[in-house]
């Protein structure tokens, strides 16, 4: 319920950019869509891109198009048998936050990637995530992908590996 005496479905809207940390975005928002009760909003952003003296015509339908497909594989990917949430797909033309800010209007959860696909890969958090997290309306959840934490959890664990083998005696002293 949202508060109005209402009994609106409740929404959790992820932002879906085929990105590894977008795909565990999906994933952790079904299970989380599992155990309340509510529906996931996928949610796929594009815009023409800035380059300037470029002689190709590319027209909306061309990556409306693209985004579409894009989605439709990640979410039929990203489905979990385990947890069978109903799983919508809304495509944007737009500024990736803006889209993102607007779908979560109402929505109990917006959820997100940690990193996409452009930027600087050393960032812990991607542009659009930092807008996201300053300006929703709503609860916002940051996802890492697990190839990402698995790299800091094995280079923790060989930094803590090799701390503890430096304290130990070898064979004959």
């Amino acid at each position: 319920m949202n508060g109005t005496g209402s009994t609106a479905q409740r929404r959790i809207v992820v932002g879906v950019d085929g990105s590894e940390s977008s795909r565990a975005a999906l994933r952790w928002a079904v299970r989380q869509a599992a155990l309340t009760g509510a529906v996931v909003e996928a949610v796929i952003t594009w815009e023409f891109p800035a380059i300037y003296g470029w002689g190709m015509t590319l027209t909306d339908a061309d990556f409306t198009t693209a985004a579409e497909q894009t989605l439709a594989q990640v979410t039929e990917e990203e489905k979990d048998p385990a947890h069978p949430v109903e799983i919508s797909r809304r495509v944007e033309r737009g500024n990736a936050a803006r889209v993102l800010l607007d779908a979560a209007k109402g929505a109990e959860l917006l959820v997100i990637g940690s990193r996409g696909h452009g930027g600087f890969t050393g960032a812990m958090l991607g542009s659009v995530g930092q807008h996201c997290v300053h300006h929703a309306t709503c609860p916002v959840v940051v996802v890492r992908d697990t190839e990402c934490q698995d790299t800091a959890r094995d280079t923790e664990h060989r930094d803590t590996a090799r701390a503890e083998h430096a304290d130990v005696p070898t064979a004959g002293h």
